[in-house]
């Protein structure tokens, strides 16, 4: 349950602007404040069957988005390759600092890696 509530949200990052404002409340409620269905229907003055309704058009809309546009499969490509290189440049650096005239290697080194970082967190 934890993966799919997981990858839920992440996919909600990516297109949840793209739901309703119902369904993004709705969606929300349910997913990051953990609300049962009973629980926002009642909120909402609505029945569980017509909330079931809409977190299950959301999912479907959600699903659709990513295996048509792949932002997620593209993003989680990305962050995986990204450490990747940071652990090669970390096993890198471990050999160089045992080096004794590899100061200059290692301060570039620490550029490259800064500059990674600026650009995943751009």
């Amino acid at each position: 349950m934890i993966e799919k509530t997981v990858r839920m949200s992440l996919l909600f990052d990516f297109y949840g602007q793209l739901l309703t404002e119902r369904q993004r409340e709705f969606f929300s409620l349910y997913y990051d404040h953990d609300l049962s269905l009973g629980e926002i229907a009642s909120q909402y003055g609505v029945s569980r069957q017509a909330v079931y309704d809409i977190l299950r058009r959301s999912t479907h809309t959600l699903n659709e988005l990513e295996s048509k546009l792949e932002l997620v499969k593209r993003y989680e490509s990305q962050r995986e390759a990204y450490h990747k290189i940071e652990r090669e440049l970390g096993e890198i650096e471990e050999s160089l600092s045992k080096i004794p005239q590899a100061g200059g290697a290692l301060e570039r080194l620490g550029r490259v890696r800064k500059s990674l970082r600026d650009l995943w967190d751009a």
